[in-house]
């Protein structure tokens, strides 16, 4: 029988077979977070000073900008200090708050790509009607909706995971707590634990990305009908940097979650890409493919360049 002392901290184990390169890890993931931060910061910054960029694309970006710099800091922060051969604890209530702040955030971000894809249909495919129907009191209650939503997953989640008590052993085959590497750790039955929480996920998953498809499926017939070559351009240019980012964030999820047998050393790479790189490139997605962005940034940059040199 195991032993019944109730679990005061995790060990995080970090990503399997790895050893020796720590320190090549730590300047690879600090450069990506680093990078993070500040492109996502600048983004919503420059939405946020902008007066050509007040339309509900934009909010819904800024919104998106937010939640890349919260998301990787759910576990970079942590992981980059046990690479630098500090503590690979963590208590039993961080491991929580980052089962939470991982499934809320990453819920939240789900349900916002399904709010910016439903943006994308209005605006292609009613554009006549597009600021009555996408006006602002729709966006307000749309993004508090994603950010609630987002909340109450993780919530729900969070709760069946940290119900259970966990007396030992308390190794976290990972380098940050999630629910497949946490609950195996339970001294108790997990089945029912396991069958709803991945349900949970499942269910937000494939609705979500289910409501995307859909969007841009009407998209794609309307856009076809558009007789001008330059008029499809334009239109497909509107949406192909949001379905870019649509597939980095929603690939390592379906990987994760909805595949039936595990490994995890993949699961800890995939977990990277997820976490780390793909919140990195959201800000060269949405600026590189976007020239209001590209003029907004660039204007608020000389700008403070001026101020500054004043």
């Amino acid at each position: 029988m195991r032993n019944c002392t109730s679990v005061a901290q995790f060990i995080l184990l970090g990503i399997p077979n790895t050893a020796g390169l720590e320190n090549l890890l730590l300047v690879l993931f600090l450069a990506f977070y680093l990078f993070t931060l500040l492109g996502n910061l600048l983004i919503f910054l420059t939405i946020l000073a902008s007066s050509h960029l007040r339309t509900p694309m934009y909010f819904f970006l800024g919104n998106l900008s937010v939640l890349d710099i919260f998301f990787p800091s759910v576990s970079s922060p942590k992981m980059m200090v046990y690479l630098m051969g500090q503590s690979r604890s963590i208590s039993y209530q961080g491991c929580a708050c980052q089962v939470f702040f991982y499934h809320a955030l990453g819920g939240t971000e789900c349900l916002l790509y399904t709010v910016m894809a439903y943006d994308r249909f209005v605006a292609i495919c009613h554009p006549l009607r597009y600021t009555v129907i996408v006006n602002h009191r729709v966006c307000t209650g749309l993004t508090v909706g994603t950010w609630l939503g987002g909340c109450l997953h993780g919530g729900i989640l969070t709760f069946l995971t940290f119900t259970l008590p966990y007396c030992g052993p308390n190794e976290v085959d990972n380098f940050f707590c999630d629910i497949p590497v946490v609950l195996p750790l339970a001294c108790a039955d997990t089945s029912l634990a396991q069958t709803v929480s991945f349900t949970n996920v499942d269910v937000v998953t494939l609705v979500c990305f289910f409501l995307i498809l859909t969007s841009y499926s009407r998209i794609l017939f309307a856009i076809l009908k558009i007789s001008s070559s330059e008029g499809r351009r334009r239109a497909f240019s509107t949406c192909s940097a949001h379905l870019l980012s649509i597939l980095l964030f929603y690939g390592p999820v379906m990987l994760i979650y909805l595949r039936p047998a595990s490994s995890p050393w993949l699961d800890s790479v995939i977990q990277v890409l997820n976490n780390i790189v793909t919140p990195s490139l959201n800000p060269l997605i949405y600026t590189l493919r976007n020239k209001d962005v590209k003029l907004a940034l660039r204007k608020m940059l000389t700008q403070m360049v001026h101020t500054t040199g004043a």
